[in-house]
């Protein structure tokens, strides 16, 4: 029987999934982080993990007879998608990033746009049978609006709270005070990844829903680069916006004013997407 693998990874984890042809789910995985441009090797390790966790749910095999497509990030680097298709030992192999499958996931062959906000952002629109992807450019230079970016945003604002430079909130407070100081917070900038930051972003969501000036602060910024790239998105005209990811629902709620009468609920998800593009692999 040819079995069939999608996986799906970010910044956060991996997830995979393998499916007859049919389509019908056989087992699932997980593994650890998969950006394969910010941390190749672990990305690897990451993806081959929930491959093999997948697959012996589903009763077992050799990975060698998988055919494979899989949604990362960090794959719209070129260089690093031919890097690690050409060390995967899948019998097929596609990678895309995962925003791409999640837009396959989310809207099948249809019009619309995916706005995918988790760790990282990254937006693409299909027009047509046409995709166009924008951002996606990882954390050092992009991921604006990110769980990533808020995260870091909440502890340059701390700084700057410190400093007498930008309002004090009980937030920017607690977490100088949690950090043992400015030198406690500069040592945790330094060392954490991306997934580190994206976990402070999530205090940074809750203390919003709170009322603390600071986080709404740092949230109303995100939006707007959200929006923003949506709206870059919806220029040639309406289509059915789509948000996704772990802040997804967050944004989603923020704009629907902003896109009355165009957001709808995803299809599917990346996984589905990438099981949808792994049953088409020759």
């Amino acid at each position: 029987m040819k079995l069939y693998l999608g996986v799906d990874g970010g910044g956060s984890g991996c997830r995979a999934a393998v499916a007859d042809a049919a389509g019908r789910v056989l087992g699932r995985g997980e593994g650890g982080s998969a950006n394969i441009w910010s941390d190749f090797a672990s990305a690897r390790a990451s993806i081959l993990a929930a491959a093999g966790a997948a697959l012996a749910a589903a009763g077992g095999g050799a990975l060698a007879d998988l055919h494979a497509v899989l949604g990362l990030a960090g794959a719209n680097v070129p260089e690093a998608a031919a890097r690690l298709a050409a060390e995967l030992p899948f019998a097929a192999t596609r990678i895309e990033t995962d925003a791409f499958v999640s837009l396959k996931g989310a809207i099948a062959d249809g019009d619309g746009v995916v706005a995918a906000i988790g760790t990282g952002t990254v937006y693409g629109v299909q027009r047509g049978g046409t995709v166009r992807m924008i951002g996606g450019w990882g954390f050092l230079l992009g991921d604006q609006g990110s769980g990533a970016w808020i995260g870091r945003r909440l502890l340059e604002e701390a700084l700057l709270a410190h400093d007498g430079l930008v309002g004090e909130s009980p937030l920017l407070l607690a977490v100088v005070r949690e950090a043992g100081g400015p030198a406690g917070l500069l040592a945790i900038g330094q060392r954490a990844r991306p997934a580190d930051f994206a976990a402070y972003g999530q205090r940074v969501h809750v203390a919003s829903l709170d009322g603390d000036p600071g986080a709404e602060a740092i949230v109303a910024e995100a939006e707007r680069h959200v929006a923003g790239a949506v709206d870059a998105l919806l220029v040639e005209g309406p289509v059915p916006v789509c948000f996704l990811g772990g802040l997804g629902a967050v944004f989603a709620a923020r704009l629907a004013d902003r896109y009355a009468g165009l957001v709808r609920a995803p299809e599917g998800n990346a996984l589905d997407g990438a099981l949808r593009l792994a049953r088409a692999l020759p």
